[in-house]
């Protein structure tokens, strides 16, 4: 378990919060894991009715952590993309500050989210040398449409909140240091439904799409790991590190 994940429950709600403000919140393996660990016990545990991802108010989470990038490859960041889709009871996130790569993929998993005013999202896999991941390449041109999912993933500029809002990507934009509040009554409500039925709703509603998520997720995972040992990647990953344009 990593201590830059903390779990808490709160009137059937497991908060799951990133916490690892040094690196804003960037993620590595150990937090990966740490995730798929609360989502697990999210599973069985029958307290458990409705799930909060949470960062701080100032930072969701800058991404997968460079550094691991560059280190041997491992599965964890897959493992727990590959759990998303698997998760049955309502998922909330509360969204302040940046939300990048997989920060945003992952509300696409989602069911309910919120985003601070001081909030946005960003997609750099193409600047990076990557790909998408996370089947956001299938559900972002779903939910958005192909000339904006084309705008977000291959230009990789900034979805602020009213644009994410317009755009149909999130339910509410909410105040500066109101959000998690927010959120949390949300998925409070949730948890106070009949349990049986929520989760059924939400299989319906995933229902259409679950086979092709799955099969979305395979291709970009061997399109990412490919990428990620390119000549293109390691450049871009290298002057990132350095803080330097990379040089293609």
């Amino acid at each position: 378990m990593s201590e830059h994940i903390v779990v808490d429950v709160e009137e059937r709600v497991m908060r799951i919060r990133l916490n690892r403000p040094a690196k804003k919140n960037a993620i590595n393996g150990d937090m990966y894991r740490a995730m798929i660990a609360a989502l697990e016990r999210a599973r069985t545990d029958v307290d458990v009715r409705a799930i909060l991802f949470v960062g701080s108010e100032t930072c969701f989470t800058s991404g997968n952590d460079i550094g691991d990038f560059l280190q041997p490859r491992s599965t964890a960041g897959a493992d727990f993309i590959r759990t998303l889709p698997q998760v049955e009871k309502p998922m909330v996130a509360a969204v302040a500050g940046p939300a990048v790569g997989i920060g945003s993929t992952l509300l696409l998993h989602c069911d309910l989210v919120y985003l601070s005013e001081n909030a946005y999202l960003k997609l750099p896999f193409v600047d990076l040398g990557l790909v998408p991941e996370a089947a956001s390449s299938l559900l972002l041109p779903r939910i958005i449409g192909h000339a904006r999912a084309s705008q977000a993933l291959l230009l990789g500029e900034i979805l602020k909140p009213d644009v994410a809002y317009a755009w149909g990507l999130i339910n509410e934009v909410v105040p500066v240091g109101q959000v998690e509040a927010h959120a949390l009554s949300k998925a409070k409500l949730l948890a106070a439904r009949a349990p049986a039925a929520v989760q059924a709703t939400k299989r319906l509603l995933r229902r259409a799409e679950a086979a092709s998520i799955a099969e979305t997720m395979n291709l970009e995972l061997v399109e990412f790991t490919a990428r990620l040992t390119s000549p293109e990647a390691r450049e871009a990953l290298q002057a990132f590190m350095e803080k330097r344009a990379p040089q293609f």
